[in-house]
């Protein structure tokens, strides 16, 4: 059921507000989020509210994550849209800070990992994942959650932000939203906006890959290269290649030369103006996403 929600848009006002609901007993939960929601993240939404009493959002571009000015500039936002959206699926409320309230002309406190932000994403991305630890570092203290959560579409984000977690003694239980794709298999994303109708159709050919790697790893293909593979081959019709292909352990994100349990394939691919993202598990019972 649908309810009023409250858009908080001061740290004041959201301090107030999560004071009030924990002087009333109640548990919260957090999904951050840079907005332009679409359906993996109300997924994100109805999961957390199975382990609280009210949920609160927040929508922020973050542009610490940006390593690239124009991504940041072409990042899609409709906030009225948002807020319709959270309101369907019972969200009690929403923070929207911008940019000058969370970073201060004078910031300097950066939160940074030594280790699992350099590879993968991080390779690619100089900065992003001291942006993004940073920035949810900072939502937590404003907002003083019990439970948070963080989709697997974005894996290594998920890992960094559980360590973060665990190193930094934050009380709070982290959960995992399953990753979720559209009817094609395309992963949901806020950038698929903006792929047109011949970047949408290559774009395909990302799940298509993994989809068949983790067929292979079912039959008893172990070797990772051989699974990398059919992910180039799937990228390769559709005239695509692959910032990186690459099968790590789910733990410590460590690539893999065999596979075994708890393995995840991890690939970043420009396609048309945009750069999309995937993963797949690779386990031999309880496959999802």
């Amino acid at each position: 059921m649908s309810q009023t929600i409250r858009v908080l848009d001061s740290i004041p006002a959201v301090r107030a507000e999560v004071s009030g609901l924990k002087r009333q007993g109640k548990r919260i939960g957090l999904v951050p989020t840079m907005g332009y929601l679409h359906e993996a993240h109300l997924s994100l939404v109805t999961l957390v509210k199975q382990h609280c009493d009210v949920v609160l959002a927040t929508i922020f571009v973050n542009p610490a994550q940006f390593n690239d000015p124009s991504d940041l500039e072409k990042y899609p936002r409709d906030i009225p849209r948002d807020l319709r959206m959270l309101e369907s699926v019972g969200t009690h409320g929403v923070f929207i800070p911008t940019p000058s309230m969370m970073y201060g002309p004078a910031f300097e406190s950066w939160v940074e990992l030594s280790a699992m932000p350099l590879r993968h994403e991080g390779q690619h991305r100089p900065g992003h994942f001291r942006g993004v630890s940073t920035v949810v570092s900072m939502l937590f203290n404003v907002t003083q959650p019990d439970v948070a959560i963080f989709g697997e579409k974005d894996f290594q984000q998920l890992r960094i932000l559980e360590r973060m977690v665990d190193d930094l003694k934050f009380p709070i239980q982290v959960l995992r939203g399953p990753l979720v794709r559209e009817p094609d298999g395309l992963a949901m994303s806020s950038r698929n906006v903006r792929l047109d109708a011949e970047s949408r159709k290559k774009a395909l050919s990302i799940s298509r890959g993994l989809f068949e790697a983790r067929a292979a790893f079912l039959g008893g293909e172990r070797r990772a290269d051989a699974l990398r593979g059919f992910v180039v081959a799937s990228l390769q019709a559709e005239g695509l290649s692959a910032e990186y292909i690459e099968v790590v352990e789910e733990d410590t994100l460590e690539p893999k030369t065999t596979v075994d349990q708890n393995c995840r394939i991890l690939v970043a691919v420009p396609v048309g103006p945009v750069r999309l993202i995937d993963n797949i598990a690779l386990r031999a019972t309880a496959v999802t996403a």
